[in-house]
């Protein structure tokens, strides 16, 4: 599943969340499998997933403020 595509957005999540890059690769990975579960169509899923992660990790950021 990891392809150079997908490194790359993990490693700009984890900047932009100023979080680790393997707490973000377990969290995207967790969420592509729960996003593509039964997905007919999975093209833009990276995006998707990528979003999900993201959105998730800033919740949190704001959560412990």
């Amino acid at each position: 599943m990891v392809t150079r595509n997908v490194e790359d957005v993990i490693k700009q999540i984890a900047a932009a969340t100023n979080t680790p890059e393997e707490t973000v690769s377990q969290m995207y990975a967790e969420t592509w499998i729960q996003y593509s579960e039964g997905a007919r169509i999975t093209d833009y899923l990276t995006v998707l997933v990528a979003r999900r992660v993201q959105d998730n990790l800033r919740r949190r950021q704001q959560d412990s403020h």
